[in-house]
């Protein structure tokens, strides 16, 4: 049996890692990203994977070092700090040097990235009753309620809410004093259910229109992917696709669908996903623009 492919449709909603641009090396560090990376120097400077540290500008760093196929030091910033890639035969003091060379730059896309971090977990869901959660590009307000069995979802307004944009209720089989865990895991429980229903209607929706034949369906929590394709039709997709719009759903769906007839980017396969989403730009950039709380 030949060797499956399998393409992927990266998690856009993190900012990217940023390499240096050339013309922000030397800028003196911002006064208020220094102050923020000294009081949260804990999350700010260590990357996860650290392996080396230095100091920059009396701040303390790790970072993490990797050898890499290159002629030169790449240094990346992302939201788990600084990132270092060299030639195995560059040394640890040319590294040092190199990165005290672009310490500002350095400093500085470290507490853009730390307060990136902040805004994104302040966004974080408060799980108790009358919590509000994204579903479908709208708001759903989470109701306790443990007279039912199942959780039940209405669109009906209820009155005295503070916030009447909330439309969309879903109701859970529990008591005022469950858990935020609790709370969290009945929410999600709904939401994969209807992930799973509305991502299998799409799949048969578009396949006909791409002349495509999908196999299997399953949901993903991957942080880094929206969805994959593997050649033999087996699509995996992210069930947080539900926080959006449906004509975001629709984009994945048919951008993954139309890796079955295209496995790779080329000007052919987006002229596929043009063939039934011809918006799909503008699509693909509210995928990569609108954030979604995280899952905590």
């Amino acid at each position: 049996m030949g060797k499956l492919f399998q393409l992927a449709l990266d998690f856009f909603s993190p900012p990217a890692p940023q390499a240096e641009p050339e013309s922000q090396r030397g800028k003196p560090p911002l006064t208020e990203t220094q102050a923020l990376l000294t009081d949260n120097a804990a999350i700010g400077f260590h990357h996860p994977k650290a392996n080396r540290r230095i100091d920059l500008q009396g701040m303390e760093v790790l970072y993490h070092h990797q050898h890499a196929r290159r002629k030169t030091i790449g240094m990346l910033v992302g939201q788990d700090g600084l990132e270092v890639r060299a030639p195995r035969w560059v040394g640890r003091t040319e590294i040092e040097a190199a990165l005290r060379e672009r310490a500002s730059w350095i400093i500085r896309k470290l507490g853009e990235a730390q307060q990136a971090r902040r805004d994104h977990l302040a966004q974080a869901i408060v799980w108790q009753d009358g919590a509000l959660v994204p579903y479908l590009g709208q708001h759903l307000r989470l109701v306790l309620d443990p007279t039912l069995q199942h959780a039940a979802f209405d669109q009906a307004l209820r009155s005295g809410l503070a916030d009447e944009s909330a439309q969309w209720h879903l109701h859970l089989g529990l008591s005022q004093q469950a858990s935020a865990a609790q709370i969290r895991d009945a929410t999600q429980a709904w939401l994969m259910q209807m992930a799973r229903q509305l991502f299998t209607e799409r799949l048969d929706h578009y396949a006909p229109k791409l002349q495509v034949r999908w196999t299997h369906l399953s949901l993903s929590s991957a942080n880094t992917r929206w969805g994959t394709a593997s050649a033999d039709g087996r699509i995996r997709l992210n069930w947080r696709l539900i926080h959006f719009k449906p004509s975001v759903i629709d984009y994945v769906v048919v951008h993954e669908l139309s890796h079955l007839r295209v496995m790779n980017h080329s000007p052919q396969f987006w002229d596929t996903v043009a063939s039934v989403v011809p918006d799909y730009q503008g699509q693909r950039k509210a995928l990569r623009t609108e954030s979604i709380p995280p899952w905590l």
